[in-house]
């Protein structure tokens, strides 16, 4: 079997990384940025913090805010005819996975204008050209999109979430700063880390798992242990931050080249369709689709436990998977995550309309254990 890795070509960490764009905008030889966030992020100041240093090194730039938190076909449209009329020769994405997923398919589009429909990237496009370069800044720490070959754009018109696979759409350069982190909300925090744990679980466990991946996904969960209730509870503590800012990449080096499960199967439709924010949408599902995975991957839940220090010696294999779903469920108590669809205004009527969506997804195949329609509307059913 031949695997495959595919990562970004430069990556910045740490608190203050921002600092180094000058230097690697030049040396890509760059001129103008098209820079893409959105509005809440312009107005707490999150996105001057990075725009000062374009400011400070007379770097010409055009802002497009349009960006929703489930982005859209239309968004994504409306983009890439904003960078056209922009002069820009670079995207520089400011956000979270909604801004950088837009700029993705923007980037996309712009080399490979055969694909300005939007919805013909669905799946693996065979684009031909790699994107308008980009340099992706997260802010917050959970979906890796700065160091994934994956992007998520949700087509209205049929209420579906498009998963876009494609390595010509990994950005050139990511820097991750959790300066740029430290006034996300509580509720913000928990879900986009626990999104990050999705990934980690999900990408440890899936059918294209290898050693590799695996290195990552183990790592990642262990950090992600560590840090998560702290960053929710403590938002100005830098260690926190910085921890789950860098836990969340690792995950997302793993998960992009290996692929994901039903967690992400299930979770799409509720944001499609309801717009349920997709962090709080793994997070409630992730608990309830490990116990329905658990026969098919116990040894690997050993070492979930093990990475999230629940283990103790003398466990038999099913007594440390139990722990280690314990382990999920409790974080995501901890840090405020709903527990249940109704609470997040889903009626029962819904189930079958969700089961029938989340069977098609492109993430569902992935699953260690396989599923069917009927499988997969009982276990909303569970999260009802």
């Amino acid at each position: 079997m031949i695997n495959r890795f595919i990562l970004n070509e430069v990556s910045y960490f740490g608190p203050g990384a921002r600092e180094v764009l000058p230097q690697e905008i030049s040396r890509l030889g760059l001129q103008k940025a098209f820079v893409t966030t959105d509005k809440d992020l312009i107005k707490f100041g999150v996105a001057d913090k990075v725009l000062q240093v374009l400011k400070k090194a007379n770097i010409p730039f055009t802002v497009f805010s349009e960006i929703k938190p489930n982005p859209t076909v239309s968004n994504v449209k409306a983009g890439v005819k904003a960078f056209a009329e922009s002069g820009a020769d670079f995207i520089l994405a400011i956000g979270g996975g909604s801004s950088i997923d837009t700029s993705k398919a923007i980037g996309i589009i712009t080399n490979n204008p055969e694909f300005s429909d939007v919805v013909s990237l669905e799946g693996v496009a065979p684009t031909k050209k790699k994107s308008v370069p980009i340099i992706a800044l997260p802010t917050t720490a959970g979906t890796a999109a700065e160091v994934t070959i994956n992007y998520v754009i949700t087509d209205e018109e049929n209420e579906k979430k498009m998963v876009c696979v494609d390595p010509n759409d990994i950005p050139a350069i990511a820097i991750v700063d959790a300066e740029l982190m430290y006034t996300l909300p509580k509720s913000l925090t928990a879900s986009t880390g626990l999104d990050a744990l999705t990934h980690a679980i999900e990408g440890l466990i899936t059918k294209g798992a290898w050693e590799m991946s695996d290195m990552f996904e183990i790592k990642a969960i262990e950090m992600i242990a560590r840090y998560l209730e702290t960053a929710v509870s403590e938002p100005n503590n830098a260690e926190a931050r910085n921890g789950m800012a860098v836990a969340q990449y690792i995950a997302g080096m793993a998960f992009s080249n290996v692929g994901l499960g039903v967690v992400h199967g299930m979770a799409h439709p509720l944001g499609a369709i309801f717009d349920i924010p997709h962090g709080i949408a793994n997070a409630l599902l992730l608990p309830i689709i490990m116990e329905y995975n658990a026969p098919a991957a116990l040894k690997k839940y050993v070492e979930i436990a093990k990475a999230m220090n629940v283990y103790s010696i003398g466990m038999t294999d099913e007594d440390a998977a139990q722990a280690a779903i314990k382990a999920v469920k409790d974080l995501s108590i901890k840090t405020g995550i709903p527990q249940r669809l109704r609470e997040l205004g889903i009626k029962e009527c819904d189930l079958p309309k969700l089961a029938a969506s989340a069977i098609k997804d492109v993430c569902t195949p992935g699953n260690p254990r396989d599923v069917t329609e009927e499988i997969i509307l009982n276990l909303y059913k569970k999260a009802f």
